[in-house]
Formats: C-alpha cells, sequence, structure tokens
C-alpha cells in the first residue's frame, strides 16, 4: 500500500502508468483518491498518474491541522518527493483547485500546467449553512445530512439520471461510512481564507472549468479565476454539477487532454 511520511503524517497514494510526464490528481471534499479512477484509466498508458488521499481523508491520517495551507504545504512535499526535479500536470476539484492555485502561486517551479474544477479562490460564502449541516454530521453521523449533501455535490442531471444512480448511491455510501472525525476536514474548507489576491501572481499555463449546474462553486466563481490569471482559458462541462469528472468524465478526460497535449 503506498504511504509516503509528509510533514509528519502519512499520505495515501496511487501510482499508475509509466509515462515521462507526471499528471497529479487531487480530490473534492469529502471523496477521496477513486473521484479520478475514470482520468487515471483514461490517461495511464500515456502519462504517469498520481491520485492522493488529503490529510484527513480516504486513507491518509488525520493528524494536525487540517486547513488549505496545511494541505498545500503536503501536495507540494509529496510532488518534490515522488517527482523530484520534474515540474507535473496538476489537477485538482473543488478542495484539490484551493490547493493547486496555492501551489501555482506560492510554488510554481512544481507546475508544468495547472487545471481547476469546480473550485473557487474566495472564502466560503454559505458558512451558516455548511456549518449547521457539519454540526449536525458530527452529531448524529453522515446518514443524517448525506440525502442534502448528495443534492450538493452532484448536478441536477445526474440526479435525474437513472444511468449514474449505482455511482451516486456508492459515493453515498462512501460518505455515510466516514467517522465522524470528518467534520475536522469539512471545517478546513468552511473556514477557509481566500486565495484570490495571489492569482496575479500565477504565471503556470491554467484551465479553469466549471460544471454548468454546479451550485457549490459557481461558474461565476470559475469565471472570477479565470480573469485573474492572464495564462488560463476557461470552459463550461455541460449537464455537471460540483463533481464534473465523475458526471461528465469523458468530457473531462478531453478538456485535459487537450489542455497538457
Amino acid at each position: 500500500m503506498p504511504i509516503q511520511l509528509i510533514n509528519g503524517t502519512h499520505i495515501f497514494f496511487e501510482r499508475s502508468g509509466e509515462g515521462d510526464e507526471v499528471i497529479v490528481f487531487s480530490h473534492g471534499l469529502l471523496f477521496n483518491h477513486h473521484m479520478w479512477d475514470a482520468q487515471v484509466a483514461h490517461f495511464k498508458n500515456n502519462f504517469c498518474c498520481i491520485a492522493y488521499d488529503h490529510r484527513g481523508q480516504g486513507q491518509s491520517d488525520s493528524i494536525g491541522n487540517l486547513d488549505m495551507d496545511t494541505l498545500y504545504e503536503d501536495a507540494a512535499a509529496l510532488i518534490e518527493a515522488l517527482c523530484p526535479g520534474k515540474p507535473v500536470h496538476f489537477v485538482g476539484l473543488s478542495m484539490g483547485g484551493f490547493v493547486g492555485m496555492r501551489l501555482a502561486a506560492r510554488k510554481p517551479q512544481l507546475l508544468k500546467s495547472l487545471v481547476l474544477l469546480d473550485t473557487s479562490a474566495d472564502p466560503e460564502p454559505n458558512r451558516l449553512k455548511y456549518l449547521l449541516l457539519n454540526q449536525v454530521f458530527g452529531w448524529g453521523g453522515a446518514k443524517l445530512v448525506s440525502d442534502k449533501v448528495i443534492r450538493i455535490l452532484f448536478g441536477k442531471s445526474s440526479l435525474e439520471d437513472p444511468s449514474k444512480k449505482s455511482i451516486l448511491e456508492m459515493w453515498k455510501r462512501t460518505i455515510e461510512n466516514y467517522p465522524r472525525n470528518i467534520t475536522r476536514a469539512v471545517a478546513g474548507v468552511i473556514y477557509r481564507k481566500g486565495i484570490y489576491e495571489e492569482l496575479s501572481q500565477i504565471n503556470t499555463k491554467t484551465l479553469v472549468a466549471v460544471g454548468d449546474e454546479d451550485v457549490a462553486t459557481t461558474p461565476a466563481k470559475a469565471e472570477r479565476i479565470h480573469q485573474a490569471i492572464s495564462n488560463s482559458q476557461f470552459k463550461r462541462i455541460a449537464r455537471a454539477g460540483h463533481s464534473a469528472c465523475i458526471e461528465q468524465p469523458e468530457s473531462v478526460n478531453q478538456l485535459i487532454g487537450s489542455f497538457i497535449r
């Protein structure tokens, strides 16, 4: 089982493929490295793919602070350990995007390109709403809030599509099986500091993409990032919510592939 000791905690990752160039995949809140299964399967024939679990989620340890700056430091140390001297393509969704923006602004030498999916550069605007959900989560367990959480994480088209029922149910079970201390990771997102003021420092080639049904980090948030990063492209992903890589994997694969080619 691949585990790397990073900044005093054990970070779980999976490495697939043997390509010369490396893609690092960074998942969103309440998911894990399996969020990227469709992307890893698509790219591993031509790239080395590394998908990891954030501190406090998945199979990584839940030790120390779980704020975005700590997660950024974990990601930087992981890249330095696994890919010494080799800049990577970094693909981050939501929380993974919070990490990716910090990497590009503060340690650009680690990145060859940056893909930001369904993310925001601002503090959480719905803090009170999510604090209440997190309190219920911690008090009574995830089953009390999982239906509401799924409606935040996935778009209307996915929720109404019978062909996506099984994968949505699988992620719902994953969320419901998290231990109650996952609320620490959720709090790290709820109380996150904005990164918008640092975006003008990013010169890394960047793709900003967002599901057109994303209610958690809306298309307007993505456009705001795009406008602040000079070397960036902006794309909308049709019929996707806040989990575009799961909801529309073929579209996301095409966007990433065209961008990093």
